[in-house]
């Protein structure tokens, strides 16, 4: 079957030597090329880009013209870009670029880029059909994760008793002291609860990846990737768990996202 190169969502110059000096296409991602944008997608910048696909073959770049002279991490340029991979990623397939991914034309997209790595974004797009990422966040209850640390933890306990009503200057060791049992406490907590998640949703989800605490009192944060179908099975086996944790951890689901977690792509050269 030939392959094709077709610019949709706007009229593109033929000749990128014709292009404004300081325009260049921004890169979301790369998708399926019978994706259909909605009419209010919107890329970044102000005002927000108007947002293309840039198609060759069976595979299409998102794209949105971008003026080089203005630095690109202003505030709101981060939300722009996840909102509208994430908006593409409850429709369908999507692998995202990094944040910041500038080529000069939609010419050079289709030279550089679709066109040399066309077979394997079609491929990457396959395996991920019918699949989107999920975050499952959960938080510590405090005052329930402190009765548990001390109720588990008699050294814990006795320190917490000694420093009662007792000025900081003069407990200060053992203060120091207690800091680092609750933290080591928290972190052991956090890789149990962890592995109880991935367990009692392991067959709502092909792969997972443990993130990072964002808070001290994170108690999960996980990454999914599942089919978006599944997604009512997801939230409801997640309410379950939910229940056994009820007044301990806090639990919420985000998504459906593009797989950020999983798929990063890179523009030529990077």
């Amino acid at each position: 079957m030939g392959r094709s190169t077709k610019v949709s969502g706007g009229s593109v110059p033929k000749q990128a030597a014709q292009r404004q000096q300081n325009i260049a296409s921004y890169l979301y991602g790369v998708v399926p090329a019978d994706l259909k944008l909605a009419s209010d997608d919107r890329g970044l910048g102000d005002p927000p880009g108007e947002v293309q696909l840039v198609r060759h073959g069976e595979v299409a770049a998102l794209v949105s013209d971008v003026n080089v002279d203005q630095p690109l991490g202003r505030p709101g340029d981060l939300l722009a870009y996840e909102r509208l991979l994430d908006s593409v990623a409850a429709k369908g397939p999507v692998l995202p670029f990094r944040f910041g991914a500038v080529l000069a034309s939609p010419e050079a997209i289709v030279e550089e880029l679709l066109t040399p790595f066309h077979d394997e974004f079609l491929g990457a797009l396959q395996d991920l059909e019918g699949q989107a990422e999920y975050i499952v966040k959960g938080r510590y209850v405090e005052s329930a994760l402190m009765r548990e640390i001390l109720a588990e933890n008699p050294e814990a306990a006795g320190l917490r008793e000694a420093i009662r009503g007792q000025a900081e200057d003069v407990t200060r060791n053992e203060r120091i002291r207690l800091g680092e049992l609750i933290a080591a406490a928290i972190e052991a907590k956090r890789d149990l609860d962890t592995r109880t998640l991935l367990d009692a949703l392991s067959s709502h989800y092909s792969t997972a990846m443990i993130r990072p605490p964002s808070h001290e009192q994170d108690a999960v944060h996980v990454a999914m990737l599942a089919r978006t179908g599944g997604q009512r099975a997801l939230e409801k086996a997640l309410g379950e768990l939910g229940e056994t944790w009820d007044g301990r951890v806090s639990l919420r689901l985000l998504g459906p996202l593009a797989p950020y977690d999983f798929v990063i792509a890179q523009e030529p050269g990077v």
